[in-house]
Order: structure tokens, then sequence, then C-alpha cells
């Protein structure tokens, strides 16, 4: 389980598609207090550490978890969101993140507001039901509160810094954002499903 609050921006090393895709991963965590069969969210993904190095940890990615999520479009030298999984005790500070992507969102416009950028998204359709104003949701692996829906779209309204300590300072209109709604609004919506 995660919180959705990025605590590492790391970098793609090296790609390698060996059966399933290898990725390294620079980092600035102490790679001696990560196991192998740890979990890292990785751009809100759950990926399970393999080997790790001085400033490095690798990582295997299936091609069903490429399939669901943005992992497709990484390159050598990509920066990417990093959490490491909570520990009993720790704050949590997001939501409650499993790092079980549900699909891609793509960001369809963004204009600053202030020192604030808000950024529209446009959710898979199949998804869309799920997304509530001032709900959470998570993006790239953060914990981030919607600001509005309008059918498929939604906002979110990005601060400074959270655009300095995360990704989302270089988003651009065309990508491809990880997307995972809140387990909340998925078991609501499964009850009203039974009414």
């Amino acid at each position: 389980m995660f919180t959705g609050i990025v605590t590492d921006m790391g970098d793609i090393r090296t790609l390698e598609q060996r059966g399933d895709l290898k990725a390294q991963i620079g980092t600035a965590y102490d790679t001696a207090t990560i196991d192998i069969g740890a979990s890292i969210a990785c751009d809100g993904v759950c990926l399970t550490v393999i080997r790790f190095g001085g400033d490095w940890f690798e990582v295997e990615i299936s091609a069903e978890t490429v399939s669901k999520t943005n992992l497709g479009d990484w390159a050598e030298g990509r920066r990417i969101n990093l959490e490491r999984a909570l520990k009993v005790g720790d704050e949590l500070g997001g939501h409650i993140v499993s790092g079980h992507v549900d699909g891609v969102a793509e960001i369809v416009a963004m204009r600053d507001e202030g020192d604030s950028t808000r950024v529209t998204l446009r959710a898979p359709e199949n998804l869309a039901k799920y997304i509530a104003p001032k709900g959470s949701v998570a993006l790239n692996g953060t914990s981030l509160t919607v600001n509005e829906v309008e059918g498929c779209d939604f906002g979110i309204n990005f601060i400074p810094h959270t655009k300095e300590v995360t990704t989302w300072g270089k988003a651009r209109v065309g990508d491809r954002v990880n997307l995972e709604i809140d387990t909340l609004a998925r078991y609501v919506a499964r009850l009203r499903e039974f009414d």
C-alpha cells in the first residue's frame, strides 16, 4: 500500500525486453534499506525490486502491466515519480493507493492560475463514473483532489510544491498518465449495482 505522496524522482537508466520488460531505475533512496522483493510505486505502478546497486534498483514489468499503464512509453532518461511502500506507523498524508493502475488518462488542457497549474484530463469511459468532484485519484502515483468533472473530463490543480518535487512540473498536453481511482469510489459504485 502507498499514500500517493511522492518521495523521490527517479530516472530510467536502462530498459531491456527479455521475456518481460526489465527497467533499471536511478534513485536517491538509500538502497541498503531496500530488500529484494520490496514494492516501490513507479509512476504509480506497484513494481517488485529484483536487484539493486548503490544508487539504482531493477524491476521486471509484465506484458499485462505494460498493456494497462503508460510504462510502454518509458524511455531511457525519463524521470518518474517514486514512492516506497507504507510501513506501520507511517503518516498517511494522501489517500490509500494500491499501485494497481486502472487505466490511462490523457492530459487534454493546461493553463496557469496564479502560481498553480490547472490540468484537465480525459479518463477512459469505463472509469469516468468513479471520479467525483472533491474525490481522490492517483495520477502517476501522486495523490490528488479532483476539482470538477464533466463527462469523461476532470480537472486537477497542481501547486508549485507538487510541480517541484514530482514529474508534474514537466507535464504537457497529450501526455498519457497512469490513473488509479479511489478504492472507496470503486466499492460504493459496486454496492449501488445491487440497489
